[in-house]
């Protein structure tokens, strides 16, 4: 057997869901960071692109015709609405990261990780929660680029999605974004060494004991 080939595992699903605001996408950069093993899924929107924002990097940005074709064409893992705009994660970006070798990052919605669980079961699931729901609209409002009205309805939807929080692998409070990072980082590696990921194992040990 190689060396080479010894230590090749199983590439896995790794979500991180939150409410907006929670700090989810800040915690998802610092992990992008500093693990060159794992890489985001890039998802498709139907949602108009914001300042900053990059096709191909942040979303890949389709209208709603385009997205309907895609659903019926099955290019979607999983899709969902979230404050009327159409959300998918597409298979292809997700295949050809973990041929890779690579794991795959997935910021998606509780309703989206329903949706991917019952196609990979072994999926990995971390739930980010606020350390208070003030602190969470603070967190809103300190963006500077939402409406009261669009405030008050994620305030209302995280909620429903704090709701789900049991039907997660991992539960953390994100009371500072380093240490949470930290948690995140362990609960990945930790998961990269269970022996079903490490699909090396059965001919490395049949070698070791002959």
């Amino acid at each position: 057997m190689e060396i080479t080939s010894a230590f090749k595992r199983r590439g896995l699903l790794f979500v991180l869901s939150s409410p907006s605001g929670a700090g989810k996408s800040t915690i998802a950069r610092l992990l992008l960071t500093g693990d060159d093993g794992i890489a985001l899924s890039v998802s498709a929107t139907t949602r108009p692109i914001r300042p900053n924002e990059l096709d191909g990097r942040d979303y890949h940005f389709v209208d709603d015709e385009r997205f309907s074709a895609m659903v019926a064409a099955g290019d979607f893992l999983e899709w969902a609405y979230v404050f009327g705009h159409r959300y998918g994660t597409l298979k292809s970006e997700v295949i050809k990261t973990i041929e890779g070798g690579r794991d795959v990052l997935l910021d998606i919605d509780w309703q989206g990780t329903q949706q991917l669980k019952q196609v990979d079961p072994d999926i990995v699931r971390v739930f980010i929660l606020p350390p208070s729901m003030e602190e969470l609209e603070r967190r809103l409002r300190s963006r500077g680029t939402d409406s009261d009205e669009v405030i008050d309805a994620r305030m209302k939807r995280a909620a429903a999605e704090i709701s789900h929080w049991a039907e997660y692998d991992y539960v953390l409070i994100n009371n500072n974004a380093e240490k949470c990072r930290e948690l995140v980082h362990n609960i990945l590696k930790a998961e990269r060494l269970k022996a079903g990921r490490r699909v090396f194992l059965h001919d490395f040990v049949r070698q070791l004991i002959g």
